[in-house]
């Protein structure tokens, strides 16, 4: 075996403020001025740029002043018009910008794209989910029906006038959902599903003793960190609805790091929140979820001995259940990090949670999990490739996903093939695991860390790997400017291979890299 130490990076500093795809499936399975984001070395000038608040929020109104023009730029018809969504700017000026679609006033599901100019305003080029074009007749005689929405659905096959219904319920296990049912207007076939509930100073359980963001009110202390946004975080106290109530303390000291005081499961969110907050800001230059400077929030003790944590959109916050006998708590560093890229996921790509793109969803959030853990480098949750390794799901010690064999866990897949859209996504998300592992370290037996991976390839052939740090840079930026609602393992690849010839050159090792990743989890 040959002896491997992963690069270490600078620890979490935290400091307190004075003044819905879950992590499993179904049941006890596994869902202005510009600053520069710090790194290790020089970063290149088509890496995204830190953006103020204040900046993005006049990127954003710019862009929505000039979307007619912007419309017409690019060659859509007199019946559609754009909404403007995410923009990113990079370090050589130039702007994606992500729109939503409109025809004849109706949402377009699917009409997703995004714009890409240089730092002169002209555009580079148009990345779409969908090439079809939209001529639809939205006109019917049927009557919608309650509760749904008409909608053009353009996310598969020819664009046609459809109705969707969105319909709350609880699963077995507890998980919320919130399924999304698309029906053809004119003969009530199903045409398409997906769940947008992705069942996804202290002393925290999993962490260690660590600093928080907290704020002083009326001579005591609110779990608020008033430093990343007002991100809060709340005890739901074995509830199943509601905010629940914001964690308080006298003395500013937090939780006993076991599960008996319902403090600690709140520090271990609140720390697990503050973590990928730095992360993203740190190294990719994004303020917050949503680029925006502002918090989401944490709910803990959801729930009764509930197996479980989710990310929901409608409420854009992260919620966690307490585990097998409300003992174990699922608020790991690596759990919280996932539940929170389910959000950014949201507001850029919006990868649809469903077949392959949904595969590319769950994958997204293990990926950067782990390149949260991998910054935040705690010596008492020290990086690894593994998800979910210190909440024991399996009561036997071992992780809830491995990411350089993903197949060891039982259900996971470590290759593309046709069809693996029909597996579940959190299972079929292990080949974007897989590709990111190879890309990230290489192939082969090696130690990291502490921990002995051996990873295999499809086609027998070795990969050498580019190191976390530069694998982290292709993926964000393939997700932020050139990944789509419905992009799929494929357009995944091509998605990749242009963030890294944008970044590193298309003659770079760092391009060739992706290429051999892809290849060696049968994408092509």
């Amino acid at each position: 075996m040959t002896p491997h130490i992963s690069r270490r990076r600078t620890g979490l500093a935290l400091s307190t403020a004075v003044a819905a795809g879950a992590l499993l499936a179904a049941g006890l399975s596994s869902g202005g001025a510009v600053a520069q984001p710090a790194a290790a070395e020089k970063v290149p000038a088509a890496a995204p740029a830190t953006l103020s608040a204040n900046a993005k929020a006049s990127l954003l109104k710019e862009a929505d002043t000039a979307k007619a023009e912007t419309a017409r730029a690019i060659g859509l018809g007199a019946q559609e018009k754009l909404v403007v969504r995410d923009v990113v700017k990079d370090r050589d000026g130039s702007l994606h910008t992500r729109y939503e679609r409109t025809y004849q006033g109706l949402p377009v599901l699917g009409g997703d794209l995004v714009v890409h100019t240089d730092k002169a305003g002209a555009t580079e080029g148009v990345t779409k989910a969908v090439k079809a074009e939209l001529k639809v007749d939205t006109v019917t005689t049927a009557a919608t029906p309650k509760g749904a929405r008409k909608v053009v659905w353009a996310a598969e096959g020819t664009p046609k006038l459809a109705f969707e219904k969105v319909t709350k319920s609880v699963k077995k296990d507890g998980t919320p959902q919130e399924l999304h049912t698309v029906t053809d207007a004119a003969t009530g076939k199903q045409l398409f599903q997906w769940d947008a509930v992705h069942a996804g100073t202290g002393e925290s359980q999993y962490s260690g003793t660590v600093e928080l963001g907290t704020t002083a009110s009326g001579g005591a202390f609110e779990l608020t960190d008033g430093e990343r946004g007002g991100h809060k975080t709340y005890d739901l106290k074995n509830g199943s609805s509601g905010t629940g109530t914001l964690f308080t303390d006298d003395d500013d000291k937090w939780g006993d790091g076991t599960p008996n005081d319902p403090a600690t499961a709140g520090v271990d969110a609140a720390y697990g929140a503050g973590a990928t907050w730095d992360y993203y800001e740190q190294v990719h230059g994004r303020s917050g979820i949503k680029g925006d400077g502002v918090g989401a929030y944490s709910r803990v003790h959801y729930g009764n001995n509930y197996v479980n944590a989710f990310w929901t959109d409608s409420c854009f916050c992260m919620t966690y259940g307490d585990g097998a006998g409300n003992a174990a708590p699922l608020t790991s560093l690596d759990v919280a990090a996932h539940e929170m890229t389910h959000g950014v996921t949201s507001v850029t790509a919006g990868l649809i949670y469903s077949g392959e793109s949904g595969g590319l969803n769950e994958a997204t959030s293990d990926i950067f999990a782990t390149a949260v853990e991998f910054h935040a480098d705690s010596e008492d949750d020290v990086p690894d490739y593994l998800i979910g390794e210190k909440i024991d799901i399996n009561g036997d010690g071992t992780p809830l996903r491995y990411m350089d064999e993903p197949s060891k866990d039982g259900s996971s897949e470590d290759y593309w093939y046709d069809g693996i859209g029909n597996v579940d996504v959190h299972y079929s998300s292990g080949v974007a695991n897989h590709f990111f592992y190879l890309l990230s370290e290489g192939s082969g037996a090696k130690e990291i860390n502490g921990v002995s991976y051996d990873s295999p390839t499809s086609d027998g052939e070795p990969v050498t790997g580019i190191g976390i740090e530069k694998a982290e840079q292709i993926w964000f930026k393939a997700l932020t400017q050139y990944m789509t609602s419905t992009t799929d393992y494929a357009a995944a690849r091509e998605a990749t291979l242009e963030a890294a010839s944008e970044l590193y050159g298309a003659d770079s090792a760092e391009y060739q890299g992706v290429d051999r990743a892809w290849a060696a989890v049968n994408v092509s």
